[in-house]
């Protein structure tokens, strides 16, 4: 059953409707496709001016498909996504390229991201020359100027990649994504192997750019207490498909669908004294070479019933601006 959202407004800046990426399974001498990896599986949302919507999920449940789908980093097998009202997808040569300008990511490992034979100032820059952006040192003063916004200094610009410590290096790789001076940056997990203290550094330096450029993110990650502290709405994946959607506070507050609920009971308590009472889901997630049929949760969810493995349920809302996929969900 095709997922169903609101009807686009005029602050969305990013809307994405049924995006589909199945990725080919080859095998034999011929290298013939046996199968279908269903990376992402009918997949709409939309991203509002100057917002940032977390993604959430488990490993592998499609969050930076989606984000890399979205900017044809790989290409989709099927759907729309519109940016600014310009259908990304139907866009070739010098259209796409003018829109790329205006969407970038910033990747999870910074360091496979950078050429390690290239000083970083060249790397910041290279954007701005691939677009054909001022003179050489209009480009110089734009990536000192840029480099500083992150907390580095001019004399980095100098050094390689290998010099540089992880936080650095993430920093270097938003220095990267903000040099063309996008509206829209896809945030690829880009805290995840960073130590406590720097991620925290991290975050903020990103909530300062948007204030400051108004930026609009998509941030994908699997920290759940980093994505309520830098997200205004949540959506949450799983195997695929978004389940539910809404408000931070309000998915925090009261989460509907029983694999938000069980992802909740997991996030520590820093009192020790407290105790949260986990809900401890059952078996593996199924692969998505051979989805369950119905609700692909059905096989882990504590309250399915006879219908969950029979009919999928429609991604629908139930809340003002809370959206979810649920069949036991009134």
């Amino acid at each position: 059953m095709n997922q169903t959202m609101q009807t686009p407004s005029a602050e969305d800046l990013v809307e994405v409707r049924h995006l589909v990426k199945y990725f080919p399974v080859r095998a034999g001498l011929l290298q013939r496709i046996v199968n279908w990896v269903k990376a992402v599986d009918d997949v709409s949302f939309s991203v509002r001016k100057g917002e940032t919507l977390g993604m959430v999920g488990e490993s592998g449940c499609g969050k930076t498909t989606v984000g890399r789908s979205i900017l044809r980093l790989v290409e989709p097998t099927s759907g729309a996504v519109s940016f600014e009202g310009k259908d990304v997808l139907e866009l070739r040569g010098r259209e796409l390229k003018d829109v790329r300008r205006h969407m970038q990511i910033i990747f999870q490992d910074p360091y496979a991201s950078l050429d390690p034979r290239v000083p970083i100032g060249e790397s910041v820059m290279e954007g701005l020359h691939i677009h054909n952006i001022g003179t050489r040192q209009e480009r110089y003063d734009l990536m000192i100027d840029t480099l500083k916004k992150v907390g580095l200094e001019d004399y980095h610009a100098r050094r390689y990649p290998h010099e540089f410590s992880g936080g650095q290096r993430q920093r270097i790789g938003i220095a990267r994504a903000l040099a063309l001076r996008p509206n829209f940056i896809i945030c690829d997990e880009p805290v995840s192997a960073l130590d406590v203290s720097i991620q925290s550094q991290v975050l903020n330096i990103l909530k300062d750019l948007q204030k400051e450029f108004g930026l609009t993110y998509l941030f994908i990650a699997h920290n759940l207490s980093v994505v309520e502290h830098i997200s205004d709405r949540v959506s949450v994946m799983y195997l695929g498909k978004i389940v539910e959607l809404t408000d931070r506070d309000e998915l925090f507050r009261n989460p509907l669908h029983p694999y938000t609920k069980a992802l909740m009971s997991a996030i520590p308590v820093p009192d020790p004294k407290l105790k949260r009472q986990r809900t401890i889901l059952k078996g593996d997630v199924p692969s998505p070479l051979n989805p369950p049929k119905g609700c692909r949760f059905h096989p882990r969810c504590p309250i399915a019933e006879a219908i969950c493995s029979q009919q999928e349920p429609e991604f629908r809302q139930v809340k003002s601006d809370h959206w979810v996929a649920c069949w036991m969900v009134k």
